[in-house]
């Protein structure tokens, strides 16, 4: 059964989540815009260039903040790949 700690298939890479930072989120919680992907709740965006920018692999939206709080900053994001 999928938890936070460990989603279905996989395991967030520990540097992401120290095993409790990480969740998935709605996909309409991260919109994508020409810098990067921006996170709606906090107007951070993560660049597609920066290393905290993974692919997801179940395809679901998980983004890794400090203390998994909605107002924190982010760690990782795990995206799906992008459809053209």
């Amino acid at each position: 059964m999928p938890t936070a700690a460990q989603p279905q298939g996989w395991s967030y890479p520990f540097s992401c989540c120290s095993g409790y930072d990480c969740r998935t989120v709605p996909a309409d919680w991260v919109k994508e815009s020409p810098e990067g992907f921006r996170i709606v709740i906090t107007g951070e965006v993560v660049a597609y260039s920066d290393a905290r920018l993974k692919h997801s692999p179940d395809g679901d939206t998980h983004w890794c903040s400090v203390a998994g709080a909605n107002d924190g900053r982010t760690i990782c994001l795990f995206v799906p790949p992008r459809s053209f």
